[in-house]
């Protein structure tokens, strides 16, 4: 019998045995149960879960599922799963067993997520909805794919959220000039956003960046890593995607700022973090520029759209623009299409020249 009461305690404990990857054969210790029935009903799960039977609570396959994806994800990203996992899944479908889990009961659960208010008071916004039914959908494919159940509830309840569809917004030149003048009282904050504006590199790689970085004799910076500060910690963790990987070509104006700011090091680290201040700094920074500028208020962010919308009415093609952002040029061109009218209208004019000059030719 693997469940024992504890006679200095009182309480009950388990000795759970199971079979480890490699076949070694080890054993589990689990105690504080109140009851005996506690004590049973976990090792009933906990033997469920080691021969990968649906017959589990969806609580217990969901900390399988976390346990066995922390190692696969940047720690970021892991957060932000196990966030929605613990608030807005787990309470609901915990106790259910993960086969006997429906599509009406996927259903149910997102009627109460439509119910819930951010700590604004405002119903979640729908990209959020549809990250937080895609999680609970990606956990279901696991379980079908590694665990053998039949089919996923989620996917075949549908989503309760849509992609974003806020309008991009964007700094001309101009609009920038003026931001930039407006911040440069306070030097790190300046040579920031200046490295934001004309290089398109996300917020985080920014706050990453070291001087090794740069190199001024080829004119380039390489984009390596990505910084985040979780738990009061500062991470640096590997970029984005694996296209974020990649070597940036720098105008010689911002080349001549950057060794004009490095010179103001007194002693110049080049491994330690140039720009060392948090996204919430930087965020204050945004708004103090546009308080004293007087331009419109936009996202950290949206200096990447501001940076890639320059390249479009300078005339680069998609696939050039996304090797220096790092992104997939089908992806410049589906988020940024209503930024090449010259393109588009030089597209009209040859159809144009092309059907006159077949009308031309059946005449003659």
């Amino acid at each position: 019998m693997s469940v024992h009461k504890d006679p200095k305690t009182g309480t009950w404990f388990v000795m759970a045995r199971y079979t480890t990857v490699t076949g070694e054969k080890k054993q589990k210790c689990k105690r504080g149960f109140i009851t005996k029935r506690e004590a049973q009903a976990w090792e009933r799960e906990f033997l469920l879960a080691d021969t990968c039977d649906v017959s589990m609570t969806f609580e217990t396959f969901a900390e399988q599922y976390l346990n066995e994806m922390r190692p696969r994800l940047k720690q970021n990203t892991f957060i932000t799963k196990e966030n929605i996992f613990r608030h807005h899944i787990i309470p609901y479908f915990g106790k259910r067993k993960l086969a006997e889990i429906t599509p009406k009961n996927v259903r149910d659960w997102q009627t109460e997520i439509l119910k819930l208010k951010d700590h604004n008071g405002k119903p979640f916004a729908s990209c959020y909805l549809k990250t937080i039914h895609n999680q609970l959908s990606a956990c279901f494919n696991y379980a079908v794919k590694f665990y053998g159940l039949s089919s996923n509830p989620a996917f075949l309840a549908g989503n309760m959220g849509k992609e974003r569809t806020k309008e991009m917004s964007f700094w001309t030149q101009e609009e920038y000039r003026k931001f930039s003048y407006a911040i440069m009282d306070k030097v790190q904050s300046f040579y920031a956003f200046e490295v934001l504006y004309w290089t398109g590199i996300r917020e985080g790689e920014l706050l990453a960046l070291t001087p090794e970085d740069f190199d001024f004799e080829t004119k380039t910076l390489r984009i390596n890593k990505s910084y985040q500060r979780l738990h009061g910690k500062d991470l640096i963790t590997t970029p984005k995607t694996v296209k974020s990987n990649r070597t940036i070509k720098l105008p010689q104006f911002l080349c001549d700022e950057m060794e004009d700011y490095f010179s103001m090091f007194y002693q110049l680290d080049r491994t330690a973090r140039i720009f060392p201040v948090t996204k919430h700094f930087l965020f204050q920074e945004m708004q103090r520029g546009c308080k004293i500028s007087g331009v419109k208020r936009i996202r950290i962010h949206d200096l990447r759209h501001s940076h890639i919308s320059l390249l479009i009415d300078m005339g680069f093609t998609p696939v050039a623009i996304a090797e220096r952002v790092g992104h997939e040029s089908i992806d410049i061109t589906y988020r940024y299409a209503h930024l090449f009218p010259t393109v588009q209208s030089e597209m009209a004019e040859k159809l144009n020249e092309s059907r006159k000059f077949q009308y031309v030719a059946e005449s003659v």
